[in-house]
């Protein structure tokens, strides 16, 4: 019986205890690949005689309610042990289909067992299975580092001194630095600042009022200083 445990940890119980489908079945799978295998139904005759009863006691008008209570009394009783014995003999069908590694204890289908070691692919990989998936990993290693060494070649052409507007002020989109708003179609402009100390305008604001005040000069006789495009102090 501890064997039977031993083997029966991976198991789904598809049993119907009562009715006219009543039966024992049950579906074992495999520890490594999770594949199942399924055993055959084997009908519950107490319980499916007592669901002729109930079906013949309703056409009748409830004549045969004793008889049928009397019916399902019985099957019950009897469901305990006859789902044990259903069980057990399942297990020996299930073992015929399975391998019980010597290794790692776990019992697995035919495609997951290396007959050659006499263990399960888990403890003993296949070496022609693991050489091409190194040859993979290795390509797809070279493949990340060429692409690597691509992207930085590629980011040494991208303009990084425009400042770009991600998001847009008219409806909040993201723009992914295009001079358009993908969902609105707003115009997207880049931010100014000022070319002497970086300070950025407050709207309708034409001059730096700090470099006017530093200089000692009225605004109307300084130069513009704002201009569109690049921060002053980003190099």
């Amino acid at each position: 019986m501890s064997e039977m445990s031993r083997f029966a940890d991976n198991y789904t119980d598809l049993s119907v205890e009562s009715g006219l489908n009543a039966g024992f079945q049950f579906e074992f799978s495999c520890e490594v690949c999770g594949d199942a295998y399924r055993t055959e139904f084997v009908p519950y005759r107490g319980a499916r005689a007592s669901g002729w009863l109930n079906r013949a006691s309703g056409l009748l008008g409830g004549v045969l309610d004793k008889v049928t209570d009397a019916a399902d009394t019985l099957a019950e009783s009897g469901w305990g042990k006859a789902h044990d014995a259903a069980f057990s003999e399942a297990v020996e069908q299930a073992k015929k289909h399975f391998h019980r590694c010597p290794r790692c204890r776990q019992y697995v289908c035919d495609q997951c067992w290396n007959r050659d070691a006499g263990l399960c692919v888990s403890c003993a990989p296949s070496a022609e299975i693991e050489i091409e998936a190194a040859r993979a990993a290795g390509a797809v290693y070279a493949a990340g580092e060429k692409a690597a060494l691509e992207g930085i070649r590629e980011g040494k052409q991208m303009d990084v001194k425009r400042r770009r507007q991600l998001v847009c002020p008219e409806c909040g989109a993201e723009t992914k630095g295009g001079k358009f708003c993908p969902e609105c179609g707003a115009k997207l402009g880049s931010k100014a600042f000022c070319t002497e100390c970086g300070t950025e305008p407050s709207p309708g604001t034409k001059f730096c009022p700090s470099v006017a005040q530093s200089s000692r000069r009225s605004c109307a006789a300084l130069p513009r200083y704002f201009r569109i495009g690049r921060h002053p102090y980003v190099r």
